[in-house]
C-alpha cells in the first residue's frame, strides 16, 4: 500500500502539473503512463489496472475542470463547457478517457508476466520490463487516438482541417513512440532495482 500510495503521488503530480503534460498537436502527450506501467510491473497486473483506473480519474478531472486544450477536451469529458468549448462530448467521452489507461496497466502487467514465464529462472530482466512497459504505453496511445478517430473523427478532422488518418499517423509518431520509448526506458531503470528492494525475482 505504501509503495501504491507513492506512485499514486507521482502520478498525480504528473496529470495536475504543467510537467506532466505536454501539447503535441491536437492531442497533449502525458507522461501519466509511467507510474501506471512501474505500478504494473513492480506491483502486479491487477495493481497496474487499478493505477491506471486513477490515470483515467486524474485525467478526467482535468479535462473537465483545467483542460490545457479547451478545444480538445470533448474527446475526455463530457462535462466541459468553457472557454474555447467548440464540440460536446459524450458517454463516448469517458470510454476514451478511462479504457485506454485501465488496460495499459492491465496489459503492461500481463506482458511482463508473459516474458516472466517465458524466461523462466532466469527472469525477464530489462528486457521484460522494457517490453512491458512500452506495450502499455502503446495501448494507451493506440486506443485513445482509435476511440477519438471512431467517436469524433469529424470533429477532429474539422479542427485540424486534416483527415483524421494524417492526423493519427502524425500523432503516432510524434507522441506515441517517443512515450513508449520513455516508458520502456523509465521502466527498466527504476523496476530493477524496486524489485531488488522488495526481494523479487
Amino acid at each position: 500500500m505504501t509503495q501504491f500510495a507513492m506512485l499514486l503521488v507521482i502520478l498525480a503530480f504528473f496529470c495536475f502539473t504543467p510537467l506532466g503534460s505536454i501539447p503535441i498537436g491536437p492531442v497533449v502527450a502525458t507522461l501519466a503512463m509511467i507510474p501506471v506501467v512501474i505500478t504494473a510491473i513492480v506491483l502486479g497486473t491487477k495493481a497496474g489496472t487499478i493505477m491506471g483506473f486513477c490515470a483515467g480519474l486524474f485525467s478526467f478531472t482535468v479535462m473537465t475542470f483545467m483542460p490545457m486544450d479547451p478545444a480538445t477536451a470533448f474527446l475526455f469529458t463530457p462535462f466541459y463547457g468553457g472557454e474555447g468549448y467548440v464540440f460536446s462530448g459524450n458517454a463516448w467521452s469517458l470510454v476514451i478517457c478511462f479504457v485506454p489507461r485501465i488496460l495499459a496497466g492491465t496489459f503492461t502487467g500481463l506482458t511482463y508476466s508473459c516474458m516472466k514465464r517465458t524466461f523462466a529462472n532466469k527472469g525477464p530482466g530489462v528486457l521484460g520490463m522494457s517490453v512491458g512497459a512500452a506495450v502499455g504505453s502503446a495501448t494507451n496511445t493506440v486506443l485513445v487516438l482509435g476511440g477519438a478517430w471512431l467517436f469524433f473523427g469529424s470533429q477532429m478532422e474539422e479542427l485540424t482541417e486534416k483527415a483524421m488518418m494524417i492526423v493519427i499517423g502524425w500523432l503516432v509518431l510524434t507522441n506515441g513512440i517517443p512515450e513508449a520509448i520513455v516508458a520502456a526506458i523509465a521502466a527498466s531503470a527504476v523496476c530493477k532495482p524496486l524489485l531488488k528492494v522488495m526481494g523479487r525475482r
